[in-house]
């Protein structure tokens, strides 16, 4: 079977895999898609994400939709040919994060296609997979495995807006339209936010933010824009850079909250932030998700216009091109690969 294997900086392979065999807790997944991540494209472009960085080869992939093709002893969930989404985490149930509900947290756990331990733990980008069958969804009435694929990076942005507090009503700004920024318009829309005003360099991403359900959106290059709101209640950075934060910063109110969603830059980073003392700014970071995913399931499932931030999908044979163009902001939102060619 086929698997893409991330060596080191930039040597991405299409590699045989062994077809695995589920072991004792464990359901084998027949993958249909797998959509190409942030995490994956700097694991590829720079060899680590933040302060991950690769040691060994790994499969990458952590946002896959499927079918059940077994369980393995002592196993059960979804029946054989269900439709199913994977959960990424195995949280280790033990350390104070997890006792304390805070799975997404847990200082063990395990997370498809990462390489925060070592040995690394092997992603989902191959044509199949074993994981702990508690992390499978039978994806909900109505709601194809195409669709289905945004549930991981949704629960992303559900997650931050979570964090975020109660943002009915109020003004939301969201810095950065790549995938996950778009996801989190639509999860602040969901939670009733008034208005959004999403930011970024690229006319193409914000369009993509636009079709989201931004109200507005603005040039972040343009200080001049008129769309640049005089302040906002709340605020999520999503685009991993220091200039991000640094406006989130300066555009929220005194005593609102600022959300860190992106992965900054490892090592130190510059901005603003005597303004979380003197305005008495909330900094909150938002990191993965638990129970949102099921929620992502559902709200997909509602929605067709998701739809229309999948910009591609492509064969598993030409991932290089897939994570070409997914790096490739000005041409596409989300890249998914087919794993049934």
């Amino acid at each position: 079977m086929l698997g893409c294997v991330i060596h080191g900086r930039g040597d991405l392979r299409v590699e045989e895999l062994p077809v695995p065999e589920p072991g004792r807790g464990q359901a084998l997944v027949a993958v249909r898609y797998g959509g190409v991540c942030g995490s994956d494209l700097h694991y590829w472009r720079h060899g680590g994400v933040g302060d991950f960085r690769l040691r060994e080869p790994m499969v990458l992939g952590h946002e896959v939709v499927g079918t059940v093709v077994a369980y393995g002893a002592g196993a059960s969930g979804p029946a054989v040919g269900t439709a199913v989404a994977v959960h990424p985490a195995t949280p280790c149930g033990a350390c104070p994060e997890c006792a304390a509900g805070r799975r997404h947290v847990c200082r063990d756990t395990r997370y498809l296609g990462s390489a925060a331990r070592f040995p690394h733990v092997q992603g989902g980008f191959a044509a199949q997979v074993t994981v702990p069958a508690g992390q499978l969804r039978a994806l909900p009435a109505g709601l194809e495995p195409r669709r289905a694929a945004l549930a991981e990076p949704l629960s992303v942005a559900l997650h931050a807006v979570r964090r975020a507090g109660p943002v009915a009503g109020r003004q939301v700004l969201v810095t950065g339209a790549g995938p996950i920024g778009c996801l989190v318009v639509a999860a602040a829309r969901a939670a009733g936010a008034a208005r959004v005003t999403v930011t970024d360099l690229l006319p193409e991403a914000l369009r993509y933010a636009a079709l989201a359900g931004a109200d507005t959106v603005v040039r972040a290059d343009d200080p001049d824009d008129a769309g640049w709101p005089a302040e906002v209640d709340t605020a999520v950075e999503a685009s991993g850079v220091a200039a991000g934060l640094d406006t989130c910063l300066r555009l929220v109110r005194r005593g609102g909250v600022v959300v860190q969603l992106g992965m900054l830059p490892a090592g130190q980073s510059t901005f603003a932030g005597n303004l979380v003392v003197s305005r008495e700014i909330e900094l909150r970071g938002a990191f993965r998700f638990d129970a949102e995913f099921d929620e992502a399931l559902e709200l997909l499932a509602a929605e067709p216009a998701f739809d229309a931030l999948i910009s591609a999908v492509v064969p598993v044979t030409a991932a290089e091109h897939a994570f070409a163009l997914a790096a490739d902001r000005s041409r596409a939102c989300k890249v998914l690969l087919d794993f049934t060619t």
